[in-house]
């Protein structure tokens, strides 16, 4: 399912990481994840019920491992 966010609160929600680039709806390999993609440093925030979860220990960058094994 693709992220249903109000296009004026897109336009407005930026990466929390130092670049605080604006971000996509959906990731790299699917652009109909539940997810927003950061268009500078490529993080992918989860959306949860329709809340983004813009939070840096939440995110996920793609080709790498996490620490905690998630």
């Amino acid at each position: 399912m693709a992220v249903a966010l109000d296009a004026q609160l897109l336009e407005i929600l930026a990466c929390p990481s130092d670049d605080h680039a604006p971000l996509r709806p959906g990731t790299a390999s699917d652009p109909e994840a539940d997810a927003l993609t950061c268009t500078s440093c490529g993080r992918e925030y989860p959306v949860r019920d329709g809340i983004p979860v813009l939070l840096l220990d939440e995110a996920t960058i793609p080709g790498e491992s996490r620490a905690d094994g998630a």
